[in-house]
């Protein structure tokens, strides 16, 4: 391992930069003080590499993971056009109430599923439960009756609960924070992918209507719940916990690695150390809660469409099976945009300008599906809303997570963001109900008002972090001048994203 040129970790301000964590050279001197402190260093290629050691370890497994996770989420939209709805007797308000308690559960266990993530192994935790919901979706499959599908739904949504925001938090513990939005985009591309592997699943799966006796929509649940279990076991087997832990990493590698986290929120390093505190600080935490607004103002369209596409499609006029395949294509096209615009979020070191482009589209695409005009168009709305939605999301969490200093603070914090997404999710599976076929008015009227929502926060929420960084800047401006003491390491530990040295990303 050798070494890159002296020098400290400090504010990019200090050089004219944009007030992050940077490297900035130093004396001979200031060197060897490093070099006695024991600061870890690897050369740029040296650095590459170990990155891209990492990205092949995570990225790949919890990608097919929340692949799973999330055909298994909203393949009830695809079951429900090959004989659900008529063999259970979903009538009038059933099938909402169903995905209603799914996502209620999620919103319910998102918190305590994140604390128990970092208390437990994510190697333990994340496998275990991508193995319960695949047993639980096979379950579905085998259900008679609409009481039994209401209870297996509801024991589906508790054990999903800790996937999406698992992730998400589990990502921030390995890379800094201008590095995570492509990460969480690549993974978040499964997710999207997973809407165009769905509908061809199902398609294939149709024709299986009739075997051992079950329908169509029983086949999907049990062929996707299988794969489920499948893809736990294995994870078992690959899982990382933790950078400190990485056996797969060089020693120099996991030093470099825990020391370069250790301080790309802090200058004196973020808390590790869990009280109750860091949740109360998270929910007492204004942009939390400013940011949860964000995340439902995109979620709702994103579950939206996901939960109802197929039955839009088929509102069209297509039958259930060309109405399956004509679902594929929006999601091509979103995964690719999602990896675009992921990669194009970290280099510029903004999230915002990317969410409030995919609520544009979002916009623009209920605007045209509202509307009365030709199929062909519809259609093409519906290209907008799932990639202005799949495409935007990951920028959310990214943002928040950005913007949190201290592991639980964070963790709890994403975790509430998470909960939200989920009242997202239970308001989205209210508003397309069948009566209101085939145009959704009702429906696309709600995601409208929400879409415009966040078109008024997220502006709002940037104004407030660049007043904030400018009060800041001019504070370390007048402990420079000798104007005002410099605050004490354990004071800025302690203060985490409020410290004067820490700077909101846009």
């Amino acid at each position: 391992m050798s070494q890159k040129g002296p020098g400290r970790l400090t504010s990019s301000r200090e050089k004219g930069g944009d007030g992050e964590l940077c490297w900035v050279e130093t004396s001979s001197k200031d060197a060897a003080d490093s070099q006695s402190e024991g600061v870890p260093t690897l050369t740029p290629s040296e650095e590459r590499q170990m990155w891209r050691k990492v990205d092949m370890r995570l990225i790949p497994l919890v990608t097919i993971m929340y692949l799973v996770a999330f055909v298994d989420k909203t393949n009830i939209g695809n079951a429900k056009l090959q004989g659900l709805t008529s063999q259970l007797h979903l009538t009038g308000h059933r099938f909402n109430v169903i995905l209603t308690l799914n996502f209620l559960m999620n919103c319910i266990f998102a918190v305590p599923a994140n604390l128990l993530l970092k208390k437990t192994k994510p190697s333990r935790w994340l496998p275990g439960i991508t193995v319960t919901w695949g047993i639980i979706t096979t379950l579905n499959g085998l259900v008679k009756t609409y009481p039994q599908l209401l209870a297996v739904r509801v024991l589906l949504g508790i054990a999903e609960a800790g996937m999406s925001p698992g992730v998400l938090y589990y990502l921030t513990l390995w890379y800094p924070r201008h590095m995570l939005q492509y990460r969480i985009g690549l993974f978040w591309g499964g997710a999207s992918f997973a809407g165009a592997f769905s509908g061809l699943l199902a398609y294939g799966i149709s024709f299986m209507s009739g075997t051992a006796g079950l329908l169509g929509w029983s086949w999907i649940f049990i062929i996707e719940g299988i794969v489920s279990v499948i893809v736990g076991v294995t994870a078992f087997t690959l899982f990382v916990d933790f950078p400190h832990t990485a056996r797969f990493l060089t020693a120099g590698e996991r030093a470099y690695l825990v020391h370069r986290k250790t301080y790309d929120n802090s200058s004196v390093g973020e808390d590790e150390h869990f009280a109750i505190s860091n949740v109360r600080a998270a929910l007492l935490d204004w942009q939390v809660w400013a940011l949860c607004i964000v995340e439902m103002s995109i979620v709702i369209p994103v579950y939206g469409i996901s939960l109802f596409l197929p039955s839009i499609i088929n509102g069209f006029g297509f039958g259930p099976a060309i109405s399956q395949l004509l679902s594929v294509p929006p999601y091509v096209l979103a995964t690719l945009t999602v990896v675009l615009w992921a990669t194009l979020s970290d280099k510029l070191r903004r999230r915002s300008p990317f969410i409030v482009l995919g609520l544009l589209l979002c916009l623009v695409g209920f605007t045209i599906n509202i509307s009365d005009v030709g199929l062909g168009i519809k259609y093409f709305g519906t290209f907008l809303i799932v990639t202005g939605g799949y495409a935007g999301f990951p920028g959310v969490p990214s943002w928040l997570g950005n913007n949190l200093v201290g592991h639980y603070k964070r963790g709890a914090g994403m975790a509430i963001q998470a909960a939200s997404g989920q009242i997202g999710g239970i308001i989205a599976s209210n508003i397309y109900r069948t009566q209101d076929a085939p145009r959704y008015v009702l429906g696309h009227t709600v995601e409208l008002a929400v879409v415009a929502t966040g078109l008024v926060v997220v502006p709002t929420v940037v104004m407030i972090y660049v007043r904030v960084n400018a009060r800041r800047d001019a504070t370390l401006r007048n402990v420079k001048d000798g104007k005002t003491s410099a605050t004490p390491p354990e004071t800025l530990r302690a203060l985490g994203d409020r410290a004067p040295d820490f700077r909101y990303i846009l």
